[in-house]
C-alpha cells in the first residue's frame, strides 16, 4: 500500500498528485504565445483524458505518453520507470497534421468551444495499431468498441507534457464533480482511512449494491464512482443513471458512509487491462480498496468471466499500492432466501433469481418492474420512465 500523506488516506501512484494547470496570471499569455501555434483539435475521449491528466486522475502522467512509455505499457504493463500501467494515454494525429510539427516545439489543443492547453511536443512517433489491439484489448476485432476507437484515430502520435489552460466545462452533475484532490478532501473530513472505490456505467442492481455492502463492511466508506465520459451507444445515459444512484443511496445507504462523484473519463472496454487501470485512478483518488467484480469493463464475449481478476496476478502488487477485492457472481438465492454468490451458495441455478440485459431492457421498455430480487423498485421506476421517454 503507498505511503500515507498527512490526512491522505494512501498516496497517488507515483506519490504525488500531479495538477497540470496554469496559474490564472499565465493564461493571457499562453493564449498569445497559442494564435501562433499548430493547432490540434481533440475528440471527446482525448479530451476526457486531458482533464484527468490535468487534475491528478492519471498520476504520475504529466501529459500525454512518449515512446518509451507507451511501448513499455503496451508490451509489459508498467510504465518505463516500473510503476504499474496497462492502458496507453496517448495523443494521435493523422500523419497530415504530425508533418508541420516537430519535436521541441509547442501544439496548442483545442476542443470545439476553445483553446484547452498546450503541448511541448518531446517526440512524435508512429505504432502499430492492430498490436496494440492484440495486446491491450486482447482481440485485433473491429466490432469490439475500444479497438474500434483505436483503429478510427490517426497514424502518428504526439507524446509531451501539457500546460492546461483550461479543463472542459460541464454543465451535468456539477455537484459530484470532484476532483482527486476534493475526494481525498472529504475523505479527510469524515474520518476515512479505508475507502473502497465501485466503477460503473451501468445502474446499480441488487447484485452490485451486494458486493458494495459486503466491502462497507470492512473499510470505513465507499466511493461511488460512475464514469461519465464516453460509452457505448446503447448503454443507459449518465444523467438516467445518476437519478438511480441518487435515489439508491437515498433510500439504501447511510449517508455517512458513501461519497457519490462522477469520473469523467472515457471507457475503453479493455477488460482485465481496464480493471487495472481503473484500479489506479481510484487510488489516484484516494481509495484504499478497489471492487472486482465479474467481467469488470468487458463487453461481449471477449473475456472470459474472471479474467479480470487473474491479471492482478501479473502486476507487481506491491507497486499498485491499491487492494483489489475480487467478487464472484452475485444473485438472489429463493433457497437461501438472501442475496449470495458462487462463494456462499450450495444451490442449483434453478434457485437463483438472474436476468440477462436484453431481458431486463424489454421489461423496462414494457413497463414492467423486475423482480425486487434483481432490482430496488425505487431504481427500476426511474429506468421505466427514463424508457418511456425515449
Amino acid at each position: 500500500m503507498g505511503k500515507l500523506h498527512g490526512s491522505e488516506t494512501i498516496a497517488p501512484l507515483g506519490g504525488t498528485l500531479i495538477d497540470r494547470r496554469v496559474p490564472a496570471d499565465l493564461q493571457s499569455e499562453l493564449e498569445k504565445e497559442a494564435r501562433h501555434l499548430p493547432a490540434v483539435r481533440l475528440n471527446s475521449r482525448q479530451i476526457s483524458d486531458l482533464e484527468m491528466i490535468a487534475t491528478g486522475g492519471l498520476s504520475p502522467l504529466q501529459g500525454f505518453m512518449g515512446e518509451s512509455d507507451y511501448r513499455s505499457v503496451v508490451d509489459d504493463m508498467c510504465l518505463a520507470n516500473g510503476l504499474p500501467w496497462t492502458i496507453p494515454v496517448t495523443l494521435a494525429v493523422s500523419s497530415d497534421e504530425a508533418g508541420s510539427i516537430n519535436p521541441g516545439s509547442r501544439v496548442a489543443l483545442h476542443s470545439d468551444e476553445g483553446l484547452l492547453a498546450l503541448l511541448t511536443l518531446t517526440e512524435k512517433f508512429g505504432y502499430d495499431r492492430v498490436r496494440e489491439a492484440q495486446k491491450v484489448y486482447r482481440t485485433d476485432d473491429g466490432a469490439h468498441p475500444g479497438v474500434k476507437a483505436l483503429y478510427d484515430q490517426g497514424e502518428i502520435l504526439l507524446g509531451g507534457s501539457l500546460d492546461v489552460l483550461r479543463v472542459p466545462g460541464h454543465d451535468d452533475f456539477p455537484q459530484y464533480r470532484l476532483e482527486p484532490a476534493e475526494t481525498r478532501r472529504r475523505f479527510a473530513e469524515r474520518g476515512w482511512k479505508t475507502v473502497v472505490g465501485f466503477q460503473t456505467r451501468n445502474p446499480v442492481h441488487r447484485a452490485h449494491e451486494y458486493l458494495q455492502k459486503c466491502a462497507m463492511e470492512v473499510v470505513d466508506g465507499l466511493l461511488l464512482h460512475p464514469l461519465v465520459g464516453d460509452t457505448k451507444s446503447d448503454d443507459i445515459p449518465a444523467d438516467v443513471r445518476m437519478k438511480c444512484y441518487e435515489v439508491l443511496l437515498r433510500n439504501y445507504y447511510p449517508e455517512n458512509r458513501v461519497l457519490l462523484a462522477v469520473n469523467p473519463a472515457a471507457m475503453r472496454y479493455a477488460g482485465p487491462r481496464e480493471a487495472v487501470f481503473h484500479a489506479i485512478v481510484r487510488r489516484n483518488y484516494g481509495c484504499t480498496h478497489f471492487i472486482v467484480g465479474r467481467d469488470h469493463a468487458g463487453v461481449g464475449s471477449y473475456y472470459g468471466t474472471y479474467d479480470a481478476h487473474q491479471i492482478f496476478n501479473e502486476i507487481d502488487r506491491a507497486a499498485l499500492g491499491i487492494q483489489p477485492m475480487f467478487f464472484d457472481h452475485a444473485f438472489f438465492c429463493r433457497a437461501c432466501d438472501s442475496m449470495a454468490s458462487t462463494k456462499t451458495c450450495p444451490h442449483g441455478r434453478e434457485n437463483h433469481v438472474a436476468l440477462s440485459g436484453t431481458r431486463v431492457r424489454e421489461m423496462l421498455q414494457d413497463g414492467i418492474v423486475p423482480p425486487v430480487q434483481f432490482s430496488r423498485p425505487e431504481v427500476a421506476q426511474v429506468l421505466i420512465e427514463a424508457a418511456r421517454s425515449t
